[in-house]
C-alpha cells in the first residue's frame, strides 16, 4: 500500500507546531535559513525545490518528499520535470533512492490530484 503523503505532512506539521512552540529560537532560525535558501536568485524557487526533492529522496525523508512535492505542484511542476529530477536523484543515490523516487511519484500524484480541489476551496 502506498504512503499517504497528505497524512504524513499533516502529522509532521502538527508535531512541528509543538516543537516550534517549545523551541521558538530554533524554529525562527530554521525558518530564516529556509527562506534565505529558497528565495529567487540565480536559481528560481522551482529549481531549488527540485534540488530539495532530490536531497529528500537521497536522504530517505518521507515528510521532506511530501513537503517539497507539494511546493513543486504549487509552482506548476509537471510530472515529466519531477521524473527527470528523480532520475538524477536515483543516479546519485543508487538503489535506495530508486525506491524513494517511486514513493515521490506517489506523493506527486496525490498532491496533483488534491491541488485543483484546494484551489477551488
Amino acid at each position: 500500500m502506498p504512503q499517504d503523503y497528505h497524512d504524513i505532512t499533516s502529522s509532521v506539521s502538527a508535531s512541528l507546531a509543538k516543537f516550534r512552540a517549545d523551541m521558538p529560537d530554533v524554529a525562527r532560525g530554521f525558518t530564516a535559513l529556509a527562506q534565505a535558501a529558497m528565495k529567487d536568485g540565480a536559481l528560481d524557487k522551482k529549481t531549488k525545490e527540485f534540488i530539495a526533492l532530490g536531497l529528500s529522496v537521497a536522504g530517505h525523508c518521507d515528510a521532506c518528499i511530501g513537503f517539497h512535492v507539494q511546493a513543486l505542484v504549487r509552482l506548476g511542476a509537471s510530472r515529466a520535470e519531477v521524473e527527470e529530477a528523480l532520475a538524477v536523484a536515483v543516479y546519485m543515490g543508487g538503489g535506495p533512492s530508486y525506491m524513494y523516487a517511486a514513493d515521490a511519484l506517489v506523493a506527486f500524484e496525490q498532491a496533483s490530484s488534491a491541488a485543483p480541489a484546494a484551489a477551488g476551496a
